[in-house]
């Protein structure tokens, strides 16, 4: 077992390599090891591209000894072709006989093929090998396929004093409130590269005229999503900029409008306003495969996701200065896992949902 854990651990080291780069495919990475010793190690580096398995096999200068190794996955090896042939299909073939999986993929397209795959070519297969730590790297896309819906990330910053920011209107000339530094404004971009979508409400947009793209940090920037019920933004906003695509979500009733900001980067989805807009929202990323969504909205927009248990991490920075009056944040109850970390003019805790 602790031999396991090793080359497993090795795997997911690999994985998390592909983080951000990957989506709407799961982080995978793999090992080959011949006599406690790794021949080979690859993982999948990008969507459309080889799978792990793939690339630790291709990595491997002798390949007659795949028939006495053991290729080590944190996930079960697909079985169906999409944009590559079977992993599944190719270590059957290539006669690896011993074959260690970390975490079952609970996919449609694959949930147990694979491994039935690989039992039927005569390999011994054991699953199971730090599963937790498995499905932990692969969060978003397990929980897309088992609740289908994004994993939901809420973010924002708040003063000693639990408040988010001062009173504004529009056009009253006030700037938010600065409550984290530099080292957190890059951690946040980040972040941004990480995830699929990010999402703010329409005061926020009006308000703080945020980019919401990954400007301080290489990757990926990821799909805007504003709600705009009405259709007040104006076209010269930020998020409407060409950098990255944005999607409006905004009331039915108004599907008729012409739209002064709709332009070639801008999508607008029309739904059925009602108390769980939420739902409405999943529908729609869901179907554009999106698993995974920052909400870096106001205090109104973060308290519904809370209320409605529409969340699964909360990432969360204190500053050590009081603000004395304005916008309350966002409150959770105490049954929730809580990591902390200290930097240098606040605190960051994440929180975890266990509902």
């Amino acid at each position: 077992m602790e031999i396991d854990n090793k080359y497993m651990k090795r795997c997911l080291e690999l994985a998390q390599l592909g983080q951000g780069n990957t989506s709407p495919n799961p982080m995978v990475g793999s090992v080959i090891v011949y006599k406690n010793q790794i021949i080979g190690e690859g993982y999948h580096k990008k969507y459309g591209e080889a799978h792990a398995e793939v690339n630790a096999i291709n990595s491997v200068v002798n390949t007659e000894l795949l028939k006495q190794s053991t290729i080590y996955v944190n996930l079960e090896p697909c079985s169906h072709y999409g944009k590559t042939p079977p992993c599944a299909n190719l270590i059957a073939s290539k006669q690896i006989p011993n074959v260690v999986i970390g975490s079952i993929d609970t996919s449609s397209k694959v949930s147990g093929k694979g491994i039935e795959i690989l039992k039927n070519a005569g390999c011994n297969v054991k699953t199971g090998v730090l599963e937790n730590e498995c499905r932990e790297l692969n969060k978003r896309f397990f929980t897309f396929q088992e609740k289908q819906r994004p994993y939901i990330i809420l973010k924002w910053a708040q003063s000693a004093d639990g408040l988010i920011d001062i009173k504004r209107k529009p056009n009253d000339g006030q700037k938010p409130i600065w409550l984290t530094d530099e080292y957190a404004k890059t951690l946040v971009h980040k972040w941004r590269t990480e995830e699929q979508s990010i999402l703010i409400g329409t005061n926020t947009a009006i308000l703080d005229n945020p980019n919401l793209t990954a400007r301080n940090w290489i990757g990926n920037n990821p799909l805007r999503i504003v709600i705009d019920k009405e259709l007040k933004l104006k076209s010269e906003l930020n998020i409407f900029n060409k950098e990255a695509p944005t999607i409006i979500i905004a009331d039915n009733s108004r599907k008729n409008e012409i739209h002064k900001i709709l332009s070639k980067n801008i999508g607008i989805e029309f739904v059925n306003f009602s108390n769980d807009i939420g739902k409405q929202l999943f529908n729609i990323l869901y179907k554009r495969n999106i698993q995974s969504i920052i909400i870096e909205g106001g205090g109104k927009t973060l308290s519904y996701f809370i209320e409605n248990n529409y969340w699964d991490e909360a990432r969360i920075f204190i500053n050590t200065k009081n603000i004395i009056e304005g916008i309350k944040a966002p409150v959770f109850s105490t049954n929730n896992f809580i990591k902390e970390k200290q930097l240098s003019n606040s605190k960051l805790l994440i929180i975890k949902n266990k509902d």
